[in-house]
């Protein structure tokens, strides 16, 4: 009776490790195949950009008007930012900004009477996010401020 009731606890434990395996399997199946049509959606919503940038460079290849053509590759832009809109990212605006290490990489430093100094003066490559994640940070130009003023050439004429 007791080696009966140990083979019937033995026999479940074997069956529940068993479901639990397949389970494990099942929920990395699941998930890869979650993370691929995530990837075929983002791709079929930016299929549309893709397709007008390679009419703007056919386009470009007759020779054609090159106001025309810049006009197309602006409105190709503001669809590939519309599309990001829609996937629920944003390209971030850094100009104007204090920079934010978390959200900018610094390429260079540079003069600036428009900007103070720790302001983004000028975006060389721009960052994007999704919801609140940080897909790429924008790289840019940080201000040091105002130019020092130049010495007049009257303090030159005295120095001698």
């Amino acid at each position: 009776m007791v080696t009966a009731e140990r083979d019937k606890l033995k026999d479940q434990l074997l069956r529940t490790l068993a479901d639990f395996d397949n389970y494990r399997k099942r929920s990395k199946r699941d998930e890869q195949d979650a993370k691929h049509r995530g990837r075929e959606d983002v791709l079929r919503e930016l299929l549309p950009v893709f397709d007008n940038l390679e009419r703007a460079a056919t386009y470009a290849k007759t020779g054609a008007d090159t106001k025309a053509i810049a006009e197309g590759v602006v409105m190709v832009l503001k669809l590939f930012d519309d599309t990001i809109g829609r996937l629920g990212g944003q390209r971030l605006r850094p100009v104007g900004q204090p920079f934010d290490p978390n959200v900018h990489e610094a390429i260079q430093q540079v003069e600036s009477a428009e900007h103070a100094a720790g302001i983004v003066a000028i975006e060389l490559v721009p960052g994007y996010q999704l919801g609140e994640r940080l897909l790429r940070p924008a790289m840019v130009a940080v201000s040091k401020g105002a130019p020092a003023p130049a010495p007049s050439s009257d303090d030159d004429s005295n120095a001698n």
